[in-house]
């Protein structure tokens, strides 16, 4: 089988498709008639999601049919964005752009860079090429809202940013989950398509599912236990786990003990967090931390995982470390059912150079402006994006390109940023929608439909349940005008490059580009291999991935493998190459420069220092009118933009506060009735929802609402707006060694609304 679409004798053509609306990464078949798509289904024959699909991928056909979704560039003209031709757009962003560079420098430049463009292999690979020719050092992201713990983390214990342990799920017999919701999400910093169908293979196979959570949502409904937890307090009750486990000699690294530096250290850091000393400080009673220690330990495969609500949190990095240290204590790290590393076929940093050894990761080598926040991964927090451009001096940020990015909605402080926007000399968005952070902008670059566009996924097989490959071509063809967002990307890098040094023809850029990249690291090769990469007529991304995967773990080494994958390869398998379950991996994974695991980081050590420090009895609560806030995630809500899809956006509301009903009482709240939030001066109303499934003490809120800012154009999401959890979040407030965002456990005071108070 291949790429080939399928035709039927109803005159309905099968596509098969790749899904990039979540990390799940789900394949699709897409039945189209008469230009149109009358059906989408899982892909039965996929070998990575086999069938499984999500409201998610019905609603690709929304995304692409979205009467509000920008199919031309945009110029703000009198305050109002008017459609124009790309050259027209191209000339206004080289008006504005080269002036500020030439004036006031590189730095002066800001990116900002939203996660829709991990899923998509054009925006990923190109966009690291742009900032590389920009040179700028104010580089903001999502990761800081969301994940930039989990890379600090990995790359300071196993030496590279990516090299993240996920759950061998599908040979686990015991899987602890923190923080994380895999039934709404299907993974997350892990693309593990049908959650709910390998969780119940876990049961039936006589495994244990536990889920620790300030709610207990649908990932605890379907487990065999769930434990509350005070938000913020995750990293207390893993050091508690990890003192139970070294204190009653439950630790058995078995074969990975002569790779671990540190252990002592380690013991010697967690001497003081006993369980009965975190138990207030995390909500969870002493024995029952023990009790999760010792079922942990002691069963053969086994495996901790967290996420965001382990990340978005004051000790984010520490929680994600103290993960990994008990899954490596314990013998479950690199072990078949426990935490295992994948490994991708294409773009992975820790499959190249030389195994079991390297650099490791550097963090702080600059620091931002203001507030001197380090570095981290090439990247500033997002959340001092606002303070940047606000702030005179030297370096003053004046310029902003920001790329499938919302900070104005998805970053606390985000009223503060919408206003910094406004003082921009040049702002130029790559972008699909006039959505509350692009309506700032001075000009808008429209990328295409994801149906329009090849697809393979970059990232995620670094983080998935188990190894593949898998290509998808486009459904529809281009409009013959419209340029792809690699070749926008391009386009820009041209204007910022010193005079001369790149073609602002794309297609000769991404020439030059590539051969200085072969130069590097080929050296005399380099001709030859461009002369190979370039025989098929491929160019761009597909380029990129056909020198990935040649050169990859499992590629054909350019013809010394005949065997090997190769891109044309991978689009012959419909449906994808099945490269089999994750194996172990370590010492060759490992990148760091004592080619061992480091159990003991510095930078962690002296932050569980600050946190033994917290030691004393807590409230669940500052005060008896407030309420500490979490977020919450929902299957049919990824990003911000979702809203405006009819699929996703039908049903219920979703943007709900829910409250224990306890809570409710003391507080004088009523089930759909209304409430105000408010911290800092900032407050929001919400409708409120009872529910026991909540944690007495605790609010939830989900993310990426807000949809009420006058100038933006997502007609369907603006009809039920929802209100902006960000906005009441402190922007102030972040995990000191990472640089993320505090979004987890801030506390709120909470009033009721009276029907007149309502707005």
């Amino acid at each position: 089988m291949n790429h080939t679409p399928v035709q039927a004798a109803d005159g309905t053509t099968t596509h098969y498709r790749i899904c990039p609306l979540c990390e799940a990464c789900c394949g699709l078949d897409v039945q189209v008639q008469d230009g149109k798509v009358i059906r989408i289904r899982g892909a039965e024959h996929d070998v990575f999601s086999a069938g499984f699909i999500c409201p998610k991928g019905y609603a690709l056909k929304d995304l692409h049919e979205d009467p509000d979704r920008l199919r031309q560039p945009m110029i703000k003209r009198n305050g109002q964005h008017v459609a124009v031709s790309w050259d027209e757009a191209f000339a206004e962003a080289e008006r504005l752009l080269k002036p500020v560079i030439a004036q006031h420098g590189r730095d002066a430049v800001a990116l900002s860079v939203g996660n829709p463009s991990a899923h998509k292999i054009g925006l990923l690979l190109y966009f690291a090429k742009f900032a590389r020719v920009l040179g700028s050092r104010n580089i903001f992201s999502a990761s800081t809202l969301d994940q930039m713990p989990k890379q600090l983390q990995s790359g300071l214990m196993f030496g590279h940013w990516l090299s993240v342990a996920v759950p061998d799920i599908e040979r686990c017999d015991y899987l602890l989950v923190l923080g994380a919701n895999p039934m709404a999400s299907n993974g997350s910093m892990w693309t593990v398509p049908d959650f709910r169908g390998k969780a119940k293979a876990l049961r039936a196979r006589g495994g244990k599912l536990v889920v620790i959570d300030p709610r207990r949502g649908e990932t605890a409904a379907v487990a065999d236990a769930h434990h509350f937890i005070r938000p913020g307090g995750d990293a207390f009750l893993l050091a508690g786990m990890l003192h139970t486990v070294l204190a009653e000699g439950l630790e058995k690294p078995g074969r990975l003990a002569p790779m671990l530096k540190g252990l002592d250290d380690v013991r010697h850091a967690v001497a003081t967090f006993s369980p009965e000393a975190v138990a207030t400080r995390c909500g969870v009673p002493a024995e029952s931390i023990r009790q999760l220690a010792r079922e942990f330990a002691n069963t053969p495969r086994a495996c901790i995982y967290g996420r965001i609500g382990t990340c978005t949190q004051r000790y984010g990095t520490v929680a994600s470390w103290l993960i990994d240290t008990l899954n490596a204590v314990t013998g479950h790290l690199d072990s078949e059912g426990g935490a295992m590393f994948p490994q991708a076929a294409a773009f992975a940093a820790n499959t190249q150079g030389k195994p079991g050894q390297g650099r490791g990761v550097t963090r702080g080598r600059h620091a931002s402006r203001v507030s001197g926040a380090p570095e981290v991964y090439g990247e500033l927090p997002m959340t001092l994006l606002a303070e940047e451009i606000e702030t005179p001096g030297d370096g003053q940020v004046r310029a902003l390109i920001s790329v499938a990015s919302n900070p104005v909605l998805s970053s606390p402080g985000g009223p503060r940023l919408a206003q910094a926007l406004q003082k921009l000399d040049c702002m130029i968005s790559l972008d699909i929608y006039l959505n509350e952070t692009t309506q700032h902008a001075h000009v808008i670059l429209p990328g295409l439909s994801p149906l329009e566009e090849a697809h393979y996924d970059v990232a995620f097989p670094q983080l998935s349940f188990r190894n593949h490959a898998r290509h998808s071509a486009p459904v529809f063809a281009p409009p013959a005008d419209h340029s792809p967002e690699w070749q926008t990307l391009l386009r820009l890098a041209a204007m910022v490059a010193p005079e001369g040094k790149l073609p602002a023809d794309p297609l000769l850029a991404d020439d030059a580009l590539l051969l200085d990249d072969l130069n590097r690291s080929a050296g005399p090769q380099a001709q030859a291999l461009m002369a190979a990469l370039s025989a098929d007529g491929l160019r761009g991304p597909e380029r990129q991935l056909e020198l990935a995967l040649r050169s990859g773990p499992y590629g054909d080494q350019f013809g010394r493998k005949p065997e090997g994958l190769t891109l044309a390869k991978v689009k012959a398998a419909n449906g994808g190459i099945d490269l089999g379950p994750l194996q172990p991996r370590l010492p060759e994974l490992l990148r760091t420069p004592s080619g061992k695991v480091e159990l003991a980081p510095a930078l962690c050590l002296a932050d569980l220092a600050e946190a033994a420090k917290e030691l004393v009895p807590a409230t669940s609560a500052a005060s008896k009118d407030e309420l500490l806030l979490i977020g919450r995630r929902e299957l049919r809500s990824n990003n911000s933009w979702m809203h405006n899809l009819p699929t996703l956006a039908k049903g219920p509301m979703r943007c709900t506060a829910l409250v224990h009903p306890q809570d409710a009482q003391r507080l004088g709240l009523s089930d759909g009735g209304r409430a105000e939030l408010s911290r800092g001066g900032q407050s929001i109303e919400v409708p409120v929802v009872l529910s026991d499934e909540m944690m007495p003490g605790v609010i939830s809120l989900p993310h990426g609402w807000g949809h009420d800012q006058p100038g933006t154009k997502l007609g369907l999401a603006a009809q039920r707006p929802g209100a902006n959890l960000n906005a009441v979040l402190d922007d102030t407030l972040r995990d000191p060694l990472s640089g993320n965002a505090v979004l987890s456990g801030v506390a709120v005071k909470v009033r009721a609304l009276q029907p007149a108070e309502v707005t």
